[in-house]
């Protein structure tokens, strides 16, 4: 005879048991689909390096980056620990997209669709790379699932619970200003906007300011780079996305699932049974709009879709369910579909496919846009591919470089890169070598740059994307290595080595150095 709590402990287990087996199905896919051929990605090097200079804030986003980048280096550093954190959260995705379904009556179809839904759209990408970006998608579902939650049992730990994840996610990325400000949005069109009056509502925002006031005093003891940041992407990468391509792209990163998340859209507005939800339908709708006008990018809105495909699945649930012949067709055929239409996406989910076939394929995929850059161009392969090639000999080269110099002068060594993926390549990569830490003027590293050291350095290697004369600057100038990979963004990147910099060359490097920071922090170099 089993006990009432071990009855009550094993209901609960099985209700968890469809969004549990999806978790672990995400977590495990995100290694077994992947070609070891590529390296890590630019942005993960940068954010690796995090973990070396734990600080409440950085050029590029806040703070709760930094902490699992050092956990990451304290177990080693290797490539499970990297990729680890993303697919957690990804994992941890697809386990609230699950829940959520059932939340709103969804039966164990209901839970597989969307969960399903969740693991054949761009998510796979997203939840491999170390950024910023998978906690997003994460703390975006999660808060809209413990406002559904809240909204049928009026709790008011979920509301709390809501402060608290909107809180880290402030501490992750400036980003969270978007989805709050959409949240806002989303209850002020509804009933719900009595809400926003509570002293309850008001605690849980307090809760989020108060753990994202370390990041804004840093934020403003620093100059506000955070504005530096935006112009630049705004002149840089936002200037290339039009409206057109933002909504184009809407329909691809989740196409498979189209089927799903536009009906769930569409039932969170109209749908009777669902219209206690509707908050979440404006939510996702004032979202896009506010990343429309400010032309942010695709990939953004991502973090809009998981709740989505819950309120989809339980739509198609419970349509089918007066319609039974009917459902004996469509129930085991959704699935299968989302399945087929993943297909053709396969190559671009996840990195199976080495570079040259990549290319190959990429040739049919050209108009989709996935081949587009930054720049607004099209290239060979998708630029996160291309990011994750040439770093491991750019590396070793540098390596090999130093390892030339004379032993009695080596250590008197500066690393300077041109940009932040190459120095946090070469600090990975070298991390158990007795190498000097390399160093950029690109952003973060403008705070971890040395003092100007007596003695002056002996030698300047200098990795350059395009080799440029500095040969008045040295005793001696040469060329001593550069990236060979025909695939890799950094192709063509050289390592220079300079030989006994002149006095004047130091000081132009401190004085571009003071120039560089004082611009992020919007004031003059003098101030410094």
């Amino acid at each position: 005879m089993h006990c009432p709590a071990a009855v009550t402990l094993e209901f609960s287990a099985m209700k968890r048991l469809v969004p549990l087996l999806f978790a672990a199905l995400k977590f495990g896919l995100g290694f077994a689909l992947t070609s070891r051929v590529y390296e890590l990605h630019r942005d993960e090097y940068l954010y690796l390096n995090y973990g070396r200079h734990l600080a409440w804030g950085y050029l590029e986003v806040p703070p709760l980056t930094a902490l699992q980048s050092w956990l990451t280096l304290a177990l080693g550093g290797g490539y499970f620990w990297v990729k680890f954190w993303p697919l957690l959260w990804g994992a941890a995705t697809v386990y609230v997209v699950g829940r959520a379904a059932q939340r709103l009556g969804g039966g164990r179809w209901a839970q597989l669709l969307a969960c399903l839904s969740y693991l054949v759209g761009a998510y796979a990408r997203l939840n491999f790379l170390f950024q910023p970006n998978s906690f997003e998608v994460f703390s975006f579902t999660l808060s809209c699932y413990w406002l559904m939650v809240y909204l049928q049992q009026h709790r008011p730990r979920y509301l709390y619970g809501i402060g608290l994840v909107l809180g880290l996610s402030l501490l992750n990325k400036y980003t969270a200003f978007f989805f709050i400000g959409a949240l806002l949005a989303g209850l002020l069109l509804t009933p719900q906007r009595r809400l926003l009056l509570t002293w309850r509502a008001a605690a849980a925002a307090g809760l989020a300011l108060l753990l994202w006031l370390p990041n804004l005093l840093w934020q403003l003891r620093h100059g506000i780079p955070f504005r530096h940041h935006m112009a630049l992407l705004h002149d840089t990468q936002l200037v290339h996305v039009g409206a057109a391509d933002f909504w184009k792209d809407q329909l691809l990163m989740c196409f498979p699932a189209l089927g799903v998340w536009l009906p769930g859209l569409l039932a969170l507005l109209l749908y009777r049974p669902l219209r206690p939800y509707r908050a979440v339908g404006f939510l996702f709708l004032a979202g896009l709009l506010i990343l429309t006008v400010l032309h942010g990018k695709s990939y953004y809105a991502l973090g809009y879709y998981p709740i989505l495909f819950a309120a989809g699945a339980v739509w198609w649930q419970q349509w089918l369910a007066p319609r039974p012949r009917l459902a004996r067709v469509l129930r085991p055929a959704l699935p299968g579909l989302l399945l087929l239409l993943a297909v053709p996406l396969f190559p671009y989910v996840y990195s199976v496919y080495p570079p040259a076939r990549m290319q190959a394929i990429g040739r049919a995929y050209r108009s989709t846009g996935v081949h587009r850059w930054e720049d607004g161009q099209n290239h060979p392969l998708p630029q996160d591919y291309a990011d994750m090639l040439g770093w491991q000999e750019l590396a070793d080269k540098t390596w090999q470089v130093y390892r030339s110099l004379p032993d009695s002068t080596r250590a008197r060594t500066l690393i300077l890169c041109d940009n932040y993926g190459q120095a946090g390549a070469i600090n990975y990569y070298n991390r158990h070598r007795a190498l000097p830490a390399a160093q950029s003027f690109n952003g973060s590293y403008l705070y971890w740059f040395p003092p100007r050291p007596a003695p002056p350095y002996r030698y300047v290697i200098r990795v350059q994307e395009q080799e440029r004369d500095n040969a008045a600057r040295y005793a001696r100038w040469q060329r001593r290595a550069a990236v060979l990979n025909p695939y890799a963004r950094e192709q063509g990147t050289v390592v220079m080595l300079g030989t006994a910099p002149t006095p004047a060359a130091l000081d132009t490097l401190y004085q571009d150095h003071r120039q560089a920071l004082a611009e992020w922090e919007q004031q003059p170099p003098a101030a410094r």
